[in-house]
């Protein structure tokens, strides 16, 4: 499944590198690429891995960005 989570506080590359790979690292993304200029972070994950979702919100706020 693919999911667009719409962020703030994502201000730079460095800061969107940061979250990419902190959501890489949740167990069941297949992959995540954030976009400075929409404020958006595109997720591939495995929808049947049990709280996926909450894990990869967790992921993005222990990078500094708030998940709106």
């Amino acid at each position: 499944m693919q999911k667009k989570i719409y962020v703030t506080g994502l201000d730079d590359d460095s800061i969107a590198a940061k979250v990419d790979a902190a959501v890489k690292a949740v167990a069941g993304v297949t992959g995540a690429s954030s976009t400075v200029a929409k404020c958006q972070v595109c997720v591939d994950f495995d929808e049947s891995t049990a709280g996926i979702e909450d894990a990869i919100n967790a992921a993005i706020a222990s990078a500094g960005v708030t998940v709106l």
